[in-house]
């Protein structure tokens, strides 16, 4: 007898019935591993979405302690004194309003370009006060010169500059945290250098050494880079420009 296909006609009723479920529990098989297929495709792409890369220079902005996170950039000095209001103002209100300690939030002030020398303390403004201020556009609001002394970090300069009293140091106080341009510290040393016929890099080292706090304010490679990195890492950003 030769072979030939067996058709689903030539078998009995309940073969014929058995015959066709095998087949359409085969289908709804071949149909669900396609459909899971999909699926995990579809999870597998979900876990493996971007994610920024940590670099250990980065890390301390991970170490300050807070429930809430928040940076502000600023670019320019006299934008300077709305972001120190601005920070007086977030701890402030989460105090009020929200039960919260200064010690609960983590804030970072960038100053960069020309914000840049007011991360440095008053040895600094006295020494090389012209070159910072020609650089910076800045001037001593009350003798119209180039300022001797780190204004935002005096209380006498409080309606002059806006940033109604709220010091550096009185930030500081609350764990408010500077990160200086390390960028345009090189820049303000390279100029400071002409002008007086020194050394940069000595300038450079200089600077970075005497920066207006030991414990809350430090150089970053550069400010534009501090500020992409704390969203990074979960910070809120605040930009304030003149």
């Amino acid at each position: 007898m030769s072979e030939r296909s067996i058709s689903s006609q030539t078998l009995p009723s309940r073969e014929r019935r058995s015959f066709l479920t095998r087949i359409n529990a085969g289908f709804a098989s071949l149909a669900a591993l396609t459909v899971g297929g999909v699926a995990m495709a579809q999870t597998k792409s979900a876990t493996g979405r971007w994610e920024p890369a940590r670099h250990e220079k980065d890390d301390w902005m991970d170490q300050l302690p807070g429930k809430h996170r928040l940076v502000f950039d600023t670019t320019a000095w006299d934008a300077l004194a709305d972001g120190l209001l601005f920070a007086n103002n977030f701890i402030r209100v989460n105090k009020s309003d929200y039960g919260l300690n200064s010690n609960e939030l983590a804030v970072i002030v960038v100053v960069r370009h020309r914000s840049t020398p007011f991360g440095y303390n008053d040895a600094m403004w006295e020494k090389y006060s012209k070159s910072i201020a020609t650089r910076s556009r800045v001037e001593d609001p009350k003798t119209k010169e180039a300022p001797k002394i780190n204004l935002y970090n005096s209380k006498n300069y409080g309606d002059e500059l806006g940033n109604r009293g709220n010091t550096l140091e009185s930030l500081f106080q609350q764990g408010v945290q500077l990160a200086v341009c390390g960028s345009s510290t090189k820049a303000y040393a390279q100029g400071i250098a002409q002008a007086t016929g020194g050394n940069a890099d000595t300038i450079f080292a200089e600077l970075a050494s005497n920066l207006i706090s030991k414990t809350n304010a430090r150089i970053v490679p550069a400010g534009i880079v501090a500020v992409q990195r704390a969203q990074e890492r979960g910070y809120s950003l605040v930009s304030t420009w003149a």
